[in-house]
């Protein structure tokens, strides 16, 4: 794979995105809707690919909280980090999670993931996401 960056040959604007990433997902452990809003592009259209269509900002706050399943503890493994003239960031990643359900039991949920960053006021927010869990086993 010809963009495959291994963590510690990551330049400082990559490694910088790159724990944006782990940050949003630490957020998502909180669940804390206005923590995790305010990291989302107020324009954020993203797109979980078992969905039929795409979803809003509001949506993807309510994908990490309310009554989705809580996030019980995760593993990124980074594929390709890029940044493009400082502004915009291009993140893709697989992951492994341990999610519950609300009255379930503990799943693993493996899938592939990509992020779209834009650096506004010397943060990153998030504009996009595409991906969708792998199939369960």
């Amino acid at each position: 794979m010809s963009n495959y960056i291994r963590i510690n040959e990551f330049s400082p604007e990559q490694s910088e995105l790159w724990e944006r990433v782990l940050a949003l997902w630490a957020l998502s452990m909180n669940r804390n809707k206005n923590q995790i809003r305010s990291t989302l592009h107020p324009r954020y259209i993203g797109w979980d690919m078992s969905s039929p269509l795409p979803h809003d900002r509001e949506a993807a706050v309510n994908s990490v909280t309310d009554n989705s399943p809580e996030l019980q503890k995760y593993e990124l493994q980074p594929l390709s980090v890029q940044v493009y003239d400082g502004r915009v960031g291009v993140a893709h990643y697989t992951y492994t999670a341990t999610v519950i359900p609300k009255g379930g039991e503990a799943l693993k949920v493996t899938g592939k993931w990509s992020e779209v960053y834009l650096k506004m006021d010397g943060a990153w927010q998030m504009i996009s996401v595409s991906g969708k869990p792998d199939e369960l086993q």
